[in-house]
């Protein structure tokens, strides 16, 4: 099969041919239809997150249909369409997975990192962390949905029920998340890289009632944020733009060094908090409530060859929605 590969720092991503995996048990093999780019699969490969699995395949968003099932795997058949998530697996025996918080795990895999994931023709993933995929939304469209939508989902969560939400960082999982908090009545505000007005244009084309730069304060004052963008001055930023028990979400995997300020914009219970993956509870309630919205999100595909050119893309913040990889069909 072909894939995109990821050998070390500082270097493009190699095409490579290797063998169709074989399921194991409790495994399902997975022909790729379309697998989302994230910003996390960037982090990957510039080194933000340490010690990936030697050669490993990226590609967490991953949209496919079942070819062949493992041993005890007992919720899909050949012929289903599927989506493949960062969290790949969990031990089950941790103080975390046992208390229902298995996105914290102690000795958790992850997909396109720790396990090979969709940029590539085909993959295995265990059936118990993939989801089936609502009716509706073509292979491309949907991909996003399994890491910008369901990490934007948990940072809403987390956010409480501020009624005025701001978002730094419209791009995306920004773009999937102003959808749900609008269906749920909230005022959004989005805050995007100063002068970009076509992000801005983007975020009010998706009912935000402002947006604007990142560099400056809201028109008003916000419940709480959201933070997307890797960039750890945007949290001083967003305590300041937040009120008295506002929440600020850090919704990343990784961020620069967040810069000391001072104490009295955290003072009034204002609380910073991080997002770390996501659980399955996460990625069926979501997978439920987003064709009820319906969310509809904005992608731009690649051809599977060139995932680093939608590498490219993403880092130099040249993309709008989401980059999406598609496979040859013919191959």
């Amino acid at each position: 099969m072909f894939a995109m590969c990821f050998y070390g720092l500082r270097q493009p991503l190699r095409q490579a041919y290797l063998p169709v995996p074989e399921p194991g048990p409790g495994q399902l093999l997975i022909r790729v239809r379309a697998c989302g780019v994230c910003r996390t699969d960037l982090h990957v490969v510039d080194g933000d997150l340490p010690d990936p699995k030697p050669g490993v395949v990226p590609g967490h968003e991953v949209i496919g249909v079942v070819e062949r099932v493992g041993e005890r795997v007992g919720r899909f058949a050949a012929g289903q369409r599927v989506g493949v998530p960062w969290l790949g697996w969990t031990c089950g025996e941790c103080p975390y997975c046992l208390s229902d918080r298995e996105n914290l795990c102690d000795r958790p895999r992850f997909t396109g990192y720790t396990l090979d994931g969709g940029y590539a023709e085909y993959l295995v993933a265990d059936h118990r962390y993939s989801f089936a995929i609502p009716d509706g939304y073509s292979d491309a469209g949907a991909a996003p949905l399994l890491c910008a939508g369901l990490i934007g989902y948990r940072s809403l969560r987390t956010a409480g029920d501020a009624r005025r939400l701001g978002i730094y960082g419209f791009g995306a999982a920004a773009h999937i998340v102003a959808q749900v908090a609008r269906h749920q009545g909230r005022e959004v505000y989005a805050f995007t890289s100063p002068g970009d007005v076509e992000a801005q244009e983007f975020a009010r084309s998706l009912g935000a009632v402002w947006a604007g730069d990142s560099t400056g304060p809201p028109p008003v004052p916000l419940d709480a944020a959201i933070i997307f963008a890797p960039a750890g001055p945007l949290v001083p930023a967003a305590l300041r733009a937040v009120v008295k028990g506002g929440v600020v979400v850090c919704g990343g995997i990784h961020m620069t060094d967040i810069p000391s300020f001072p104490y009295e914009i955290l003072w009034g219970e204002r609380v910073v908090r991080s997002v770390a993956n996501l659980t399955r509870r996460d990625g069926e309630e979501f997978l439920a409530l987003a064709p009820e919205i319906p969310v509809r999100t904005s992608v731009e595909t690649f051809p599977l060859a060139d995932a680093n050119e939608a590498l490219r893309r993403l880092r130099a913040g040249n993309l709008h929605g989401a980059a999406v990889l598609i496979p040859d069909p013919a191959t």
